[in-house]
């Protein structure tokens, strides 16, 4: 469910955040809209949690300003933080507690009404499918069941605005899965989601994605258009023996843009695939390799992430060499 034209939820215009001499998130700039799940994409260290801890208003910008529910991530973050839903990726609970306390104590925190309470932990219970288990510690639940869990006491409130900060580390692919569900139920009553995360599967359940690497936001549209941007280069996958080393000699072969490993295969960005795939297969036998299949097949979006940061390295690269 896309946001609505010109009703923006989060707002972001050179938002740097810096520590000493590094920087972490470098002047970024993106609008999301009201009931989106907006997916925040990038590796490990890129910047995303950093982010989000300044929209959630746990931590101050060095420049830049922003805006979330309307309210001022600079001057207003106190408010901020009792407007939206926040859950990380610890999934913010107390494993000493039952899951009925620590209901209640997060409905102390999120300041839930008396007259609501008793209807909104039932609301929780029903929704992480926990009401058999209210009063088993919560540290003795499966990690899938916490999570549930955790999302429950982030809504507790009913914000608006969900912030799940790499919800799914470390948690199965079948509650991964179910946890989405819950996610688009959230969305589709009109609940604004910004999602980070690394796995590019839960990259594709997305409304729209922001790139995100080395604090610097590198793309930004739909999943569908992320990947045919990449439609111009045809991929060609090449399945042979020893490939980290073969990855070096196919780079290498002309008409090939990019290349990178893929499981045991190399993927290749090329103009035309067709052409390549006989002179590329001669190449690398007469090097010595035993090649198998190669075929063009449909860009996916981890084609697209290793083609962004390739391409944002080797334009490092040129820098350096030409401050240099």
């Amino acid at each position: 469910m896309t946001g609505s034209a010109g009703s923006s939820a989060v707002t972001l215009r050179n938002l740097e955040r810096r520590f000493g001499e590094f920087v972490a998130v470098n002047r970024i700039s993106l609008d999301v809209g009201q009931g989106e799940i907006f997916g925040f994409l990038g590796p490990n260290g890129a910047g995303k949690s950093t982010t989000i801890r300044m929209l959630c208003g746990l931590l101050e910008p060095s420049s830049g300003e922003g805006t979330v529910a309307g309210l001022d991530i600079r001057t207003q973050r106190e408010e901020i933080k009792r407007r939206i839903g926040y859950m990380s990726q610890k999934f913010s609970l107390y494993d000493d507690l039952t899951v009925e306390e620590n209901i209640d104590f997060f409905s102390g925190i999120y300041r839930v009404p008396r007259e609501k309470k008793a209807a909104r932990k039932d609301w929780v219970l029903d929704m992480a499918s926990l009401q058999e288990h209210r009063r088993t510690r919560t540290g003795l639940l499966p990690a899938g069941w916490k999570q549930r869990l955790s999302l429950g006491c982030a809504l507790l409130h009913e914000p608006r605005i969900l912030f799940l900060d790499e919800p799914t580390s470390g948690v199965d692919p079948l509650s991964r899965r179910t946890f989405w569900d819950l996610i688009y139920e959230m969305a589709s009553q009109g609940v604004t989601v910004f999602v980070t995360t690394h796995y590019m599967e839960e990259a594709e359940y997305c409304d729209r994605l922001a790139l995100i690497y080395r604090g610097e936001l590198v793309a930004l549209g739909t999943p569908s258009d992320m990947k045919s941007s990449l439609m111009a280069d045809q991929v060609l996958s090449v399945s042979c023996e020893r490939p980290h080393e073969a990855l070096g000699v196919a780079a290498g072969v002309k008409g090939v843009r990019d290349a990178a490993l893929f499981g045991r295969d190399i993927h290749l960005m090329t103009e035309d695939a067709g052409s390549l795939a006989p002179r590329l297969r001669q190449v690398l036998e007469a090097r010595g390799f035993r090649v198998g299949a190669m075929e063009p097949i449909t860009p996916s979006l981890e084609d697209v992430f290793v083609s962004l940061i390739e391409a944002r390295d080797r334009a490092d690269g040129s820098q350096q060499e030409f401050k240099a």
